[in-house]
């Protein structure tokens, strides 16, 4: 479920006479890395003839480019923006090995390729003093101190030593060490004490603090913090670049109980924040003004090493006397149902009289549905165990079905008859899926009367082969067919033991080590029963019509092995893996059939 809303911007210059304008650059549009879903995007620009070039900047940000022919006595830019503000985890990425805790070096390519981003400015005593904090609290590094052979007003900001940023080479034989740490723990943290150290106030003046500065005042706009996010991760080591971009917050449906609710109007402005670069993640949003990572509500439009080139609109015009108007909002468009907030109760009634209306057309015309359902059970006893939350099938769901369908039967088709047979056969499994069914006669007479001789599946009665065969010569006896041409089913000896002789020598089949589960337990299945085991009888019989209307024959199957019932290998039960591919070819012609 999500939540789509317009964002509304509008940047008015008013002058008080026609001015002559440079050429302007607007970076007022969704960067491409954008996580956030962008469904609609416009910009309008207002005040006179002017020409509009597209294009992006070396760091892949979109940049609309104005050029303006003739004075203006106004400029309006107006930017529309529809996004879904889908709920997405920020931590949903992966690190290469190399990087999973901290510190950590960039490889050679990779780190000319983040030249820009690692860059960082000379070291000034605020700002060392609180590297030094960082070392100490979050890293536990035992040697911290001061920085005094760091602050060389003539070192380059660019200039490295060793592939070390000069703060940290100058400031200890190796600045990050100390414990390892995960590194999305680490920012988490130093992310965390950046919000905590400087207060957030609304600044209105143009251009960004220094981090000394900002650790001088201990507070700053969202720039500012931003910038020194940006300059602590360079000097320790990691590229990071400046965002500036739309923040959107949406009031919650319900209050929080265990923290802030936020805001309690939907709110939209410029913001900005910080990204450092992971290898395997790529560019992970950080916000010291909050203290979180960057998630749905952040929309990035212009991500680069300095924030003069992140400014929203940048250009010159003539000297002359100005009104800035500034307008932000923004308005939910679309609001799917959600637990949160459901339906209204007019919702509801619209939704009922729909369906009363559907179901009169349906029967005016006759249409005829029948409805199917599969509910779904939870054990009161074992809700944690595999098979109420993700295995299909087990022996405790069998007993528990059996139970169910009697008392099923009981309560509307007393004297049914119970049916436990196959159901569905999904892809991947070693057999259907069992079904249990009851069958009655709209007439209520009743199919099966005996209850007591329905079996109760969660007894052990100790029945086996001996138990199976006077069973089948009763119903050879029952049916007056010939006893004789009763078959004892034993599992294929030829094949087990050829499959037993290709396993490892170092294998038993008890522990086959075979790759496929299911062959693996039928075959540790087989062999602790023994392959000279009946596995079941088969009594061949077909009916015969005679003038007292037909009669029960029976017959001997003359297989290619002789007198030796073998079953085909597999799981299913024994009727369903007869070999009757053995038994003697007929022409069709030839072929009995009953009609």
């Amino acid at each position: 479920m999500s939540i789509h809303v317009a964002l509304h911007h509008k940047t008015h210059y008013k002058y008080d006479r026609l001015v002559g304008h440079a050429p302007h650059v607007v970076r007022l549009r969704p960067a491409p890395h954008c996580r956030t879903r962008i469904l609609a995007y416009s910009q309008k620009v207002i005040g006179g003839e002017h020409f509009i070039n597209w294009q992006q900047d070396p760091f892949s940000n979109w940049n609309a480019r104005l050029v303006f022919p003739e004075p203006l006595a106004e400029l309006c830019i107006e930017v529309e923006v529809v996004a879904e503000m889908s709920v997405y985890n920020p931590f949903d990425f992966f690190l290469e090995d190399s990087a999973s805790h901290y510190p950590f070096q960039y490889d050679a390519k990779l780190r000319k390729d983040l030249a820009p981003f690692v860059d960082p400015l000379p070291l000034t005593p605020r700002f060392a003093a609180l590297l030094d904090s960082l070392r100490r609290e979050i890293l536990a590094h035992p040697e911290a101190a001061p920085h005094t052979a760091s602050f060389d007003s003539e070192r380059p900001p660019g200039d490295q030593q060793g592939g070390r940023h000069p703060s940290i080479a100058h400031a200890h034989p190796d600045a990050t060490s100390g414990r390892p740490l995960r590194t999305i723990d680490f920012l988490v943290a130093l992310n965390q004490r950046l919000q905590s150290s400087v207060r957030y106030l609304i600044r209105l003046e143009p251009g960004v603090q220094t981090p000394e500065e900002t650790l001088e005042k201990a507070s700053g706009s969202c720039r500012d913090s931003a910038w020194l996010l940006v300059q602590v991760l360079r000097h320790l080591g990691l590229a990071a670049r400046f965002v500036s971009g739309y923040l959107i917050q949406l009031a919650p449906d319900v209050k929080s109980l265990d923290g802030p609710s936020g805001t309690a109007v939907d709110f939209t402005d410029l913001h900005a924040w910080c990204e450092v670069y992971l290898p395997g993640a790529g560019w992970i949003g950080l916000d010291p003004t909050s203290g979180l990572l960057a998630g749905e509500g952040h929309i990035p439009l212009s991500c680069t090493p300095e924030p003069s080139t992140a400014a929203p609109v940048t250009g010159a015009v003539d000297e002359c006397e100005s009104t800035l108007v500034h307008e932000m909002r923004v308005t939910r468009v679309h609001e799917s149902p959600r637990v949160t907030k459901p339906y209204t109760e007019e919702q509801w009634e619209r939704i009922d009289r729909l369906g009363r209306t559907i179901d009169a057309d349906l029967k005016r015309q006759d249409v005829r549905l029948t409805m199917g359902g599969e509910p779904t059970f939870v054990s009161v006893d074992d809700p944690d165990g595999p098979e109420w939350n993700f295995t299909a099938v087990s022996p405790a769901k069998r007993v528990l079905s059996g139970r169910l369908i009697r008392r099923l039967r009981e309560k509307f088709a007393p004297g049914a008859l119970l049916h436990y047979g196959q159901g569905k056969w999904y892809p991947g499994e070693p057999l259907p899926r069992w079904a249990l069914a009851a069958f009655w006669r709209k007439d209520g007479i009743p199919v099966w009367k005996e209850d007591s001789l329905i079996a109760d599946e969660s007894r052990n009665y100790g029945h086996g082969a001996r138990e199976a065969r006077e069973l089948s010569l009763r119903i050879a006896q029952t049916l007056g067919v010939d006893s004789r041409h009763l078959m004892a089913g034993y599992e294929d000896a030829f094949y087990y033991t050829w499959k037993e002789r290709r396993l490892p020598s170092n294998v038993t089949p008890e522990n086959s080590r075979l790759e496929s589960p299911q062959e693996r337990d039928r075959i540790a299945r087989i062999f602790q029963k023994g392959l000279g085991q009946v596995v079941g009888y088969a009594l061949p019989i077909r009916c015969e019509p005679s003038s007292a209307g037909g009669r029960w024959i029976s017959g001997a199957w003359f297989l290619r092995d002789g007198e030796i019932l073998w079953l085909i290998p597999g799981d299913s039960p024994m009727g369903l893996r007869l070999p009757l591919g053995s038994i003697p070819w007929v022409a069709e012609k030839e072929f009995p059939w009953l009609v």
